[in-house]
């Protein structure tokens, strides 16, 4: 049970289908009527698997290994903060909130369920809990656009840009005062990702930035008008 993560194997390629399923679905019942009783109970259990989706890690984590220092208990973390936005974005549709679910869901989150920092593989609660917080952030992030109607306002995508940035400085001043690695600013993650292929630390920090930027324009080119 308490085997390592395995990269694409079956299991891995198998919850990586069914977060798409329901995306899928999701998407259709709310294009289908975005007023309708299913669209509006898919938003809502989607909204409140966004906020319980920490609780549940929490839990996890603890019933697995316990916590270890400040990092296992605040949600600091960029997937924390964009669990959070997701739930407020459907719950009430600000343009901001909207924006920064969308950008931060689709460059940021996505990379973690292709190449999760994850020690543990299926069925360990931590797999599930990893896999259900990413997958909410990620089904939100699309059906923001593709459901619900939601469309970026101009210079959308500076601005989740921007606020990337204002993340970064705090994480790494928290990292700083707590000894923490919220954002994998101070470190790399132990567990194989992205930046494996990047320079050392602080190389790899300027390349995510860079990446983000990159992610984020591309993001924006759908909505952008002829």
């Amino acid at each position: 049970m308490l085997g390592a993560f395995v990269l694409f194997s079956p299991e891995h390629i198998g919850v990586l289908s069914t977060i798409a399923i329901v995306a899928l679905v999701s998407i259709l019942l709310c294009r289908k009527d975005p007023h309708s009783t299913a669209a509006r109970s898919v938003v809502a259990v989607l909204a409140f698997f966004c906020f319980a989706v920490y609780p549940v890690k929490q839990l996890a984590a603890l019933s697995v290994h316990g916590f270890h220092g400040m990092e296992g208990i605040l949600p600091f973390h960029l997937c924390d903060l964009a669990a959070f936005l997701c739930g407020f974005a459907l719950i009430t549709r600000r343009p901001l909130l909207c924006e920064l679910s969308y950008f931060w869901g689709l460059a940021g989150t996505m990379q973690g369920l292709l190449t999760p920092n994850l020690a543990y593989h299926f069925p360990n609660p931590v797999f599930f809990s990893f896999f259900l917080q990413h997958g909410v952030i990620v089904i939100v992030a699309l059906l923001l656009p593709l459901g619900l109607g939601w469309r970026p306002r101009p210079g959308a995508a500076l601005r989740a840009f921007k606020w990337v940035l204002v993340y970064a400085a705090a994480a790494m001043v928290v990292n700083r005062i707590l000894g923490t690695n919220y954002g994998f600013l101070a470190h790399k993650p132990t567990e194989a990702s992205l930046l494996d292929v990047m320079p050392g630390w602080p190389g790899y920090i300027f390349c995510l930035i860079a990446l983000a930027g990159l992610l984020f324009y591309l993001l924006a080119l759908p909505f952008k008008q002829r």
